[in-house]
């Protein structure tokens, strides 16, 4: 049996309406020289390319537990999460990480390796986790956080939290430290509502 070449899916990309060079409607069409389409303005030609967000955090440490933030913001209000966030323009992802970190826990920290990347396909994003160490115990959360606080293994709040590549990857974390070794992770989080 000859194995098959995998399906390929590309899904519809967030559709942009205006053209951001001339102002002119746009069409969704597969310009020339492409294998999927665009948003693109036949009255000037520009196309416009959307591509994947990168999320940026840390999974910080303070002796044997874990730093999570309280989401003061939507989406996931109340719920608990790592300190990360949208990459910005003019950035590494170590230098969003520690950023977000900043803005949401204000937490001073030593940025580790990189931990997991993790492929949300659905989202249209790609999340980066570093490891860090905190260096002290003092937090000052900012507005996206109502509290950030310390939690060992054993009350991490698995059901209060905000997202699944959390989830995965405090999972990956906990399976890690009985090892002693702390792997890169790279992995997909599948759709939970596929078409």
């Amino acid at each position: 049996m000859t194995p098959h070449a995998p399906t390929l899916y590309f899904p519809a990309p967030r559709a942009q309406q205006f053209c951001s060079q001339c102002g002119e409607r746009l069409t969704r069409l597969i310009p020339p020289d492409d294998n999927r389409e665009r948003d693109v303005c036949e009255h000037c030609g520009a196309v416009h390319y959307q591509n994947p967000r990168n999320v940026v955090g840390v999974l910080p440490v303070w002796g044997d537990k874990i730093l999570l933030c309280r989401r003061a913001i939507e989406p996931r209000y109340n719920k608990w999460t790592l300190p990360a966030g949208f990459m910005e323009l003019g950035e590494t992802t170590a230098q969003g990480a520690m950023r977000e970190t900043q803005e949401e826990a204000g937490a001073q920290i030593e940025l580790g390796p990189l931990y997991t990347i993790i492929d949300v396909p659905h989202a249209e994003q790609v999340h980066f986790f570093y490891f860090a160490n905190v260096l002290s115990e003092d937090l000052y959360p900012g507005p996206e956080s109502l509290e950030a606080r310390f939690f060992r293994e054993d009350e991490i709040p698995w059901d209060e939290l905000a997202f699944r590549t959390i989830k995965s990857t405090l999972e990956h974390y906990v399976a890690d430290r009985k090892s002693g070794t702390f792997p890169i992770r790279y992995y997909e989080i599948p759709d939970p509502y596929p078409k």
